[in-house]
């Protein structure tokens, strides 16, 4: 049976909500600060990558070397990324998304729901070895040769 398209819903409607915000929002302050604020949001979304996406990883290598799971630094730090992702997105609705998601006490109660709840899983690095071999051993000698007859078929 298959699952509900939420993710197909979402792309359909979240436009719909965008639009109908921006003509709210340009009818309450006017076009041209509504284009503004998008544009500046726009930039806040890139200064946000870019910050975050640094310090985030610089958290992530800090956890590893104490021998430490970093699953709720790498949860807090995709979130982040995310949020300053959704702020370059043109939209209010996309906007407060990303808001949710960058202010620390939102996030903080998101990533623990998410990580108490199983909905995200951390597994170890386990490095394990498989050999392809049915079992049986077959018994032979090899010969090497270093003449040139290597593809002659006439033996010795």
């Amino acid at each position: 049976m298959r699952r509900f398209p939420v993710f197909s819903v979402l792309f359909l409607v979240i436009p719909f909500i965008e639009l109908w915000l921006l003509i709210k929002v340009g009818s309450a302050i006017g076009a041209l600060a509504t284009i503004l604020l998008l544009i500046l949001s726009g930039f806040l979304g890139m200064y946000l990558l870019r910050h975050q996406g640094l310090s985030t990883l610089a958290k992530f290598q800090r956890d590893m070397q104490a021998g430490q799971r970093p699953a709720q630094s790498l949860l807090e730090g995709t979130m982040m990324l995310l949020g300053g992702l959704l702020f370059i997105i043109p939209g209010f609705f996309t906007d407060i998304i990303g808001l949710i998601l960058l202010l620390p006490p939102t996030r903080y109660l998101l990533v623990k729901f998410l990580l108490k709840n199983g909905m995200v899983s951390v597994a170890g690095y386990q490095h394990t070895q498989t050999s392809r071999s049915s079992g049986t051993d077959i018994e032979g000698e090899v010969i090497r040769r270093t003449d040139d007859t290597k593809n002659s078929l006439d033996r010795p």
